[in-house]
């Protein structure tokens, strides 16, 4: 692919992107797999993930690891860092932001399996580890 070649639908790539307030305002972006009836994984993790408890307001942080194999859509990365830095104002548990995340990649390209594994930090010597997946 040459260097200044646009890919069909994605806005967010290649330019100064305004940063979503919510998971809501927030939009996933894909493109075509160019592999599609291969079966191979794509994984993505983040150790700079934070959002705020919902009871006290005080942030949460947490690594987040997604690994799945496309379908007919893959990911584009730059979107997925703001989707993800958008729930740095948002308030939720962990058990529902490792859905949230499962159901909205699911939804954005189909993946034919996708895990999403949450590994919040210690909060009163407890850390937290939750896996969504879709097969």
């Amino acid at each position: 692919m040459a260097k200044n070649e646009k890919i069909k639908g994605l806005t967010q790539l290649g330019t100064k992107s305004r940063q979503p307030q919510s998971p809501d305002e927030a939009k996933l972006e894909t493109f075509d797999n160019r592999y599609p009836k291969s079966n191979y994984w794509i994984r993505f993790q983040t150790s700079e993930f934070t959002s705020l408890c919902p009871i006290t307001g005080q942030p949460d942080f947490a690594t987040v690891t997604i690994e799945y194999i496309p379908g007919r859509k893959c990911i584009e990365s730059k979107s997925l860092k703001l989707y993800l830095a958008s729930f740095r104002n948002h308030g939720s548990f962990a058990e529902s932001i490792t859905n949230r995340i499962r159901d909205d990649i699911a939804k954005a390209c189909r993946p034919k399996k996708l895990k999403v594994t949450t590994d919040f930090t210690a909060r009163g010597g407890i850390t937290m580890r939750v896996t969504a997946s879709k097969d």
